[in-house]
């Protein structure tokens, strides 16, 4: 389907939906087809596994300048980069590399760098100085759970998946077998999901007036089980007594949540599709080999290397030559000092 990049709003409903960020409003952009995602393991022995890290500087350009232009039309104020490219140098480090060169496209925005390590932290705790995060395919899946249910429930997350010419719109939870026909479900993040879905096609107004609706029926107290609490809870209703209670206020406004407003000018939230990413002409450098990798499987008692590299330098023959890239570390032990 081509649907390059996932879009997840994480907007804390505090003190109706408790969060302990009431001030949160984060947007993720996920690349969502690339990394260790793409699905392509291999078996290489009976003991090692292998998965494939893919990244293609298309599909870095195609999500980051989408964060970007979603950034830019919602009056968001920054976009934050989040990779591990300190370790991962080539694959992370083109993620990074690309960002930096698209961001200066983009001066009004700031435009920042976390490894993920620290970034997950400082979202965790400090989810107020993110806006926009952009970020690859497995860092973004883990992320975006994370940042709603910061922002209050992972049951009121919605997302938005974006393609060139597709689009297709869920709710982030699961599909919950165990509550199936109880008429107990949250149906707020498929409601969401829809939402999202009207803004995409270009009806502004009737997304604004059903957001607005949902938002009025959440301060007027009226929870499914997963939102009760003492503070703000006034009823329990099920699924379908909620999604009455949002048609019955159709029309009306919340009274302290921030209301969703929307002006005839108004552009669609979610940019239908970013600029095709530059694909560089073939080089015509010359190429060489440099290596070549070969999987083994030993099963001699000890596998000492030691043993095993005369075997493969004699088998290579003169044309190869053998090098360790990998030395086992040795075990320290600590001495008391004196």
């Amino acid at each position: 389907l081509g649907l390059y990049a996932n879009v997840r709003p994480c907007m804390a409903l505090h003190p109706y939906v408790p969060s302990q960020h009431p001030g949160m409003d984060v947007v993720i952009v996920r690349e969502n087809e690339e990394d260790t995602y793409g699905g392509i393991e291999h078996r290489q022995t009976s003991e090692v596994v292998q998965c494939l890290k893919l990244i293609s500087r298309p599909g870095c350009e195609r999500v980051i300048r989408y964060a970007f232009e979603y950034a830019r039309r919602n009056g968001r104020r920054k976009v934050s980069c989040l990779t591990k490219d300190n370790i991962m140098k080539l694959t992370d480090g083109l993620f990074h590399r690309v960002f930096e060169e698209i961001a200066r496209e983009y001066p009004e925005l700031e435009a920042e760098h976390h490894i993920i390590d620290i970034g997950a932290a400082r979202l965790a705790t400090r989810p107020r100085e993110f806006d926009v995060i952009v970020t690859l395919n497995l860092y973004g899946d883990i992320l975006s759970d994370i940042a709603a249910e910061l922002a209050g429930s992972i049951g009121m997350a919605a997302s938005a998946n974006v393609g060139q010419t597709l689009a297709m719109f869920e709710a982030v939870h699961g599909s919950a077998p165990d509550i199936a026909g109880r008429n107990v479900a949250n149906p707020s993040g498929l409601l969401l999901a829809a939402l999202m879905m009207l803004e995409h096609l270009g009806e502004q107004g009737m997304a604004a007036s059903i957001h607005n609706a949902w938002l009025r029926t959440l301060e007027d107290g009226l929870h499914t089980a997963d939102l009760m609490n003492e503070a703000t809870s006034k009823r329990c209703v099920g699924t379908r007594e909620f999604a009455h209670a949002v048609a019955d206020r159709l029309g009306q406004m919340p009274q302290t949540l921030k209301p969703r407003t929307v002006n005839e000018t108004d552009s669609p939230r979610l940019p239908t599709c970013a600029a095709q990413p530059s694909i560089a002409p073939a080089s015509s450098t010359q190429k060489c080999c440099v290596g070549i990798d070969v999987f083994l499987e030993w099963d001699a008692p000890g596998r000492d290397a030691a043993q095993l590299a005369p075997r493969l330098q004699a088998a290579a023959g003169a044309s190869l030559r053998l090098a360790l890239t990998h030395q086992p570390r040795r075990a320290r032990v600590a001495r008391r000092p004196r």
